[in-house]
């Protein structure tokens, strides 16, 4: 095994969301060594930056982990696809671009659980610190920071539609659903610049990555992490794979390793390095170094119920499947770097509650002016639209566990999707509430007939049964390293991991629960969090 000559003061695995942030803060103090290990490569990929490209790196084993879950009961046995950013810049690099931060409520209720410094008054700096805010700096947005959040500019007037059709619903129009309140309607926020994607590579990463004191090794597989001899519970550096030659690297005296893996890397190098639950490793074939039994559980994600309609009016399937109106828009985004081709994924963004009693929205639409059989493959022959709803903040937990000692080997992804009858109950109600919108006076006369579901179903058992089979994951795992006080948690609200030294976790992984709505924005902060965490810690 070849080892790098130098030691690190930190070394971060994993260049996605909170990685890359972490790379920029940490490096910023000159006197220190930084470390990035990624698995995937640069990102060169042209159609990275192309906002519309995620079309050409979702499924792509270049760009994406291509993660398959294992067949669901709540999703009537199917098995879904959980795309999973494989380049620097991770999932950042290949995800729909939009700028969601959650609710106030989801960082409160994660301070009440014991973590302190983790409610929203104090992340609120931390999301503003990272923040180019188009806008400029208001008492929720932050201006000068790297990552670049634009108001959306491609429009069309089946959106226009669509918001009115919501606000007849009673949803109230809103211009910032990352402001004071969250429900309302309004076009996506998104990580743009210039026409091009703003990954957190290019908000963080980039503008840093010739310092002297930063190395970056990229096609690096990580295969576990490495311990002191003679001190079992300290880790001491990581060990990986680079062009089929085994490498490691190690730490200073004093240093940390963060993982950043995210919520299917972190655990899964976990357990390759004999970390988690004794069961699960023992019947993987892997020595039990430190019995920390909630590694990989507590799995959360999304699930989005796409249904799907024929309008009589234009939409992008149309574009998408002419071939000139295609080199029509390619032209108009060479030449100007707007139009479709500067489109995040979604167009309009919806925060809804499907009951009165309720406090805050429960439910999130994604519309978009175009339809497939799944994101990422071919559009369907017919002028469709897309109104996607999830419910935001689901009870079901899953988990990923890894089967073999083999760091090359998928782990196996459980997500235990609908397993709640709160859960079940929201889906119905979710599906209702996105009919009910097609039956509006401002959308009704554009909807030539519904093609998602295919059943036409009615009472809420043809409900549930219709959303199991229509369900997919919107891209948003987390909490499979969860942060808590209690015994069953992996990182204290330090995010250092339980019971050992030189180790933290920084990445959707450690949150207590999923937060309201995407969760790009919420891993940037985690990076900040842990950078100043690190910094402040190691004057001590």
């Amino acid at each position: 095994m070849s080892e790098i000559g130098e030691k690190y003061d930190y070394i971060i695995v994993g260049a996605g969301s909170a990685g890359c942030v972490l790379a920029n803060r940490l490096s910023a103090n000159p006197d220190l060594r930084v470390l990035l290990i990624e698995a995937g490569g640069w990102d060169n990929n042209p159609w990275i930056h192309v906002p519309v490209g995620y079309f050409k790196t979702l499924h792509n084993p270049k760009t994406d982990w291509c993660y398959k879950t294992e067949p669901d009961p709540g999703l009537n046995g199917r098995s879904v696809d959980w795309p999973r950013g494989k380049t620097i810049g991770g999932s950042s690099s290949i995800n729909g671009m939009l700028y969601i931060r959650g609710q106030r409520q989801d960082y409160d209720t994660w301070a009440q659980l014991g973590n302190r410094g983790w409610g929203y008054d104090d992340v609120l700096p931390l999301f503003k610190r990272s923040e180019n805010f188009e806008r400029g700096e208001t008492e929720f947005h932050g201006a000068g920071g790297g990552l670049s959040v634009i108001e959306t500019r491609a429009k069309s007037k089946i959106s226009e539609a669509f918001i009115n059709a919501a606000v007849e619903m009673g949803v109230p129009r809103t211009n910032d659903v990352n402001g004071a309140v969250q429900e309302g309607v309004d076009y996506f926020p998104q990580t743009t610049r210039n026409g091009l994607r703003c990954s957190s590579s290019r908000a963080f990463l980039h503008p840093v990555r010739n310092r002297k004191n930063l190395d970056i090794v990229t096609h690096a597989y990580t295969q576990r992490l490495a311990f002191a001899e003679n001190e079992p519970n300290r880790v001491s550096g990581v060990e990986y794979l680079r062009k089929g030659v085994a490498q490691s690297a190690a730490l200073k005296d004093g240093g940390e390793l963060i993982l950043s893996s995210g919520a299917i890397g972190s655990p899964q190098i976990l357990e390759l390095s004999g970390i988690g639950r004794g069961d699960i490793l023992k019947s993987a074939g892997i020595d039990v170094c430190h019995e920390l039994r909630g590694v990989g559980e507590a799995l959360q994600d999304h699930l989005q119920i796409r249904l799907v309609y024929e309008v009589n009016v234009p939409t992008l399937n149309d574009v998408i499947n002419n071939v000139f109106h295609r080199m029509g828009i390619g032209l108009q985004y060479v030449l100007s770097r707007t139009g479709p081709m500067s489109m995040g994924a979604s167009q309009v963004c919806v925060f809804a509650r499907t009951m009165d009693i309720l406090e805050t929205p429960d439910i999130q639409f994604h519309f978009q002016p175009l339809s497939a059989d799944k994101p990422g493959i071919v559009m369907h022959p017919f002028s469709g639209i897309t109104s996607s709803v999830c419910q935001l903040r689901p009870e079901s937990r899953g988990h990923v566990h890894v089967a073999t000692p083999n760091a090359s080997d998928h782990p196996k992804i459980t997500p235990n999707y609908l397993s709640t009858k709160g859960d079940q109950d929201c889906a119905v109600r979710a599906v209702k509430f996105a009919r009910e919108m097609t039956k509006t006076e401002s959308l009704r006369p554009f909807i030539v007939r519904e093609h998602m579901p295919d059943s036409d179903p009615q009472t809420d058992e043809a409900l549930l049964d219709a959303a199991r089979n229509m369900g997919q994951s919107i891209y948003h795992p987390t909490s499979t390293c969860r942060m808590g006080p209690d015994d069953q948690a992996v990182v204290d609200d330090r995010l250092r991991v339980r019971g050992l030294k030189s180790l933290r976790i920084a990445d959707a992984s450690i949150m207590p629960s999923i937060t309201s709505g995407n969760t790009n924005a919420p891993c940037i902060m985690i990076g900040e969090k842990a950078s100043e965490m690190l910094v402040a810690d190691r004057r001590l």
